[in-house]
């Protein structure tokens, strides 16, 4: 299906997981939007790809994902290796785009249902919010951390059955996040849900994205674990990409 300026999302392989490869995600979930028509949304890179080897109910929340972009510098090499012609889009900026985008869409469409944003730290989400409350006054967004109870976690699955946001941003970390958006995504079937990683730490203000000039280069990896010691050990997933990816390529 097309509208007037989205093609389809066709689907790519990247060591038996899907990507989907799309000149405007953003263009394509709000089209998704307009049919009334949600999405689960994952931000694919190397990391996640190896944990999904060994976590299989991890791997089955990728392949039944709606829509997965080519988050890291690895799949996005792995692909390019593979001969497609194809440029990284970190989850972040999908975010963020979606998040311009939003009140315009509203606009168009007569109804605004808001978004949501879920995990992090008690805080986080709030900073979040209220930072991108000021770059977009129209837009509407409900919080909550991570940090909950039974009960509240009760609670706040009736208070996404309520709204039904336009936008469900969860930010619970690899693989908790996709899991539980596999699990209660059919309580909001309309709308996209994605998981956001620590992206309300960053607009929280909390911690920075690595320069450009380190991103262009595929090396945002170096500046997260400059800012996270302590993330060396889920960095070996990194080589083990890489090897794997060569060895299957003969």
């Amino acid at each position: 299906m097309e509208n007037n300026r989205v093609k389809s999302p066709e689907p790519a392989q990247v060591l038996d997981l899907p990507v989907h490869l799309c000149d405007d995600y953003p263009g394509w979930l709000l089209h998704l939007l307009r049919e009334k028509r949600g999405a689960h949304v994952v931000t694919l890179n190397a990391e996640m790809t190896m944990q999904a080897r060994e976590h299989p109910a991890l791997a089955e929340a990728i392949r039944r994902a709606d829509l997965v972009i080519p988050d890291g510098s690895g799949v996005v090499l792995y692909l390019q290796w593979q001969g497609y012609q194809i440029q990284r889009f970190p989850g972040i900026e999908l975010a963020q785009t979606l998040l311009y985008r939003l009140p315009e869409f509203s606009l168009s469409e007569g109804v605004s249902r808001g978004v949501f944003f879920y995990g992090g730290e008690p805080g986080v989400a709030q900073d979040a919010a209220q930072m991108w409350r000021q770059q977009c006054p129209d837009l509407a967004i409900a919080v909550q951390h991570g940090y909950l109870s039974e009960d509240e976690q009760d609670n706040l699955l009736d208070t996404l059955k309520e709204k039904q946001p336009h936008l469900i941003y969860v930010g619970l970390g690899v693989p908790r996040q996709e899991l539980w958006i596999a699990q209660h995504r059919c309580l909001c079937p309309g709308s996209i849900w994605i998981g956001v990683g620590g992206s309300f730490d960053i607009w929280a203000g909390r911690k920075d994205r690595a320069p450009v000039w380190l991103r262009d280069r595929h090396l945002e990896w170096v500046y997260r674990l400059y800012q996270e010691p302590s993330r060396w050990r889920r960095m070996l997933a990194l080589p083990r990409f890489a090897w794997l990816s060569f060895t299957q390529s003969f």
